[in-house]
């Protein structure tokens, strides 16, 4: 054998010998490549996150639209004072424990039994004066009414006033200057109750927004009337009724949680582009704060104009389909920010879903009560205290967003995690509201 010969044999067989321990070793199973999908989230950005909602849901995530509110109406058109006065049975039934049974069901019986007591409760949290004279809150018959957000307590009211440093007798004949009002209902238990005031006096209605915050307002009912704190006159009045519905408008949208979660759904990815099948950060904070004018603009016209149509009465929609479809609304701008359907023109997307948010701030304004003879004084006010409601928050986040939109922290963990919390929350709401369950702790 020569020696070439046996050197090729000696290849064959470390060939051989090196393919058959290939095919002994274990095979390592090939992975298929899957579509681009967002990381999910690393504990520290889960954290950060939790923390984020905990913030800004405040404790109201059950609730995330309707305050406590209740309705006090007060006739002063003539000599003798008289109102009613509708409170919710869920907001009594946390004061008082109308629930005997404890079932969750507050029935007429436990409310009919209860009546003193609850008489008594809200006599003592209205403190009246009309014309320095004090007044008893005499409590008539109870009734039950029910309202968008369940049933109230429908308490008619009489005053008995008495001369300036005497106990209260009954009502003079001359008709009152200057009514004075001291509200505390609720206020050791909900720093957030709110009662909306209806004041109908020989000139018009006159509406007020009392609670912790502006507990005692005092009104001059005819021109010339002069009281400690009294507003009134056509340009006080207007000017008093401007700021309050203003005022209303922001607090409005920062209590109001399915609002907030659809803006800053729209906003999270607005410091981002969506290129080359992925979400990449801009490079400038212009192109962010563009994309952000044109979201925020589009909403603001499009709630306007439904909000302007609900409220002058061409167009009414059911309460429950509104509140449904804001939720149904958050759900799908959310779930667009991890797997998008409209990547451009989120501004189309934001004033479709804007009308019908407008119909939801419709209602809150309704409740409100529109003075008859400045609605549409009451219709800018809430409108403008709306926008700087939501400039307000742009305001606080888009620099936030800006400086971190290159972190891990941003792009999964607020971006991804959040809006897939975002979006299971309001899916909750969604839940409750079209089918009239409860999910969420109260």
């Amino acid at each position: 054998m020569t020696a070439s010969g046996a050197a090729w044999r000696g290849v064959l067989r470390d060939k051989s010998a090196g393919a058959a321990a290939a095919l002994m070793r274990p095979r390592t199973p090939s992975v298929p490549r899957l579509p681009l999908l967002p990381h999910l989230p690393s504990p520290m950005s889960v954290l950060s996150l939790l923390l984020l909602l905990l913030l800004l849901m405040g404790g109201t995530a059950a609730q995330a639209h309707k305050p406590s509110d209740s309705y006090l109406r007060l006739d002063a058109t003539g000599p003798a004072i008289t109102g009613q006065w509708d409170i919710a049975l869920r907001d009594l039934d946390f004061a008082l424990g109308l629930d005997a049974d404890g079932d969750g069901n507050i029935t007429w019986g436990e409310v009919r039994t209860r009546h003193a007591d609850i008489a008594a409760y809200a006599a003592a949290r209205l403190a009246l004066r009309v014309d320095g004279r004090d007044c008893r809150v005499a409590v008539g018959a109870q009734q039950i009414d029910a309202h968008t957000d369940g049933a109230y307590s429908v308490l008619p009211l009489q005053l008995a006033c008495g001369e300036p440093g005497a106990p209260p007798t009954a009502s003079t004949t001359a008709r009152p200057a200057v009514v004075d009002i001291d509200y505390t209902l609720f206020a050791d238990l909900d720093p957030q109750h709110r009662g909306l005031l209806s004041l109908a006096t020989p000139d018009g209605t006159r509406t007020a927004v009392l609670g912790p915050q502006a507990s005692r307002q005092s009104f001059a009912l005819v021109a010339g009337a002069a009281g400690a704190g009294a507003t009134g006159g056509a340009a006080g009045s207007i000017w008093q009724q401007l700021v309050t519905y203003l005022r209303e408008g922001v607090w409005h949208i920062w209590i109001g949680l399915d609002h907030i979660l659809f803006l800053l759904s729209l906003l999270l990815p607005a410091v981002g582009v969506w290129r080359a099948a992925r979400w990449q950060p801009v490079d400038r904070l212009s192109t962010a704060s563009w994309e952000v004018l044109r979201i925020v603009t589009a909403f603001t016209v499009a709630h306007s104009i439904t909000l302007s149509l609900a409220t002058l009465g061409y167009v009414s929609l059911p309460s429950r389909w509104v509140e449904s479809a804001i939720a149904a609304s958050v759900v799908l701008v959310a779930l667009n920010n991890v797997w998008p359907l409209f990547q451009g023109r989120r501004w189309w997307v934001a004033f479709a879903f804007g009308l019908i948010h407008g119909f939801g701030f419709a209602s809150v304004l309704a409740d409100l009560g529109l003075p008859q003879g400045a609605l549409a004084l009451a219709l800018v006010g809430f409108n403008v205290g709306v926008e700087l409601g939501q400039l307000a928050i742009v305001a606080l986040f888009l620099p936030l967003a800006y400086a971190l939109r290159r972190t891990t922290l941003y792009r999964t963990g607020l971006r991804v995690g959040g809006s897939l919390v975002i979006a299971a929350l309001a899916m909750a709401w969604f839940i409750e509201r079209a089918f009239d369950l409860r999910l969420l702790p109260a």
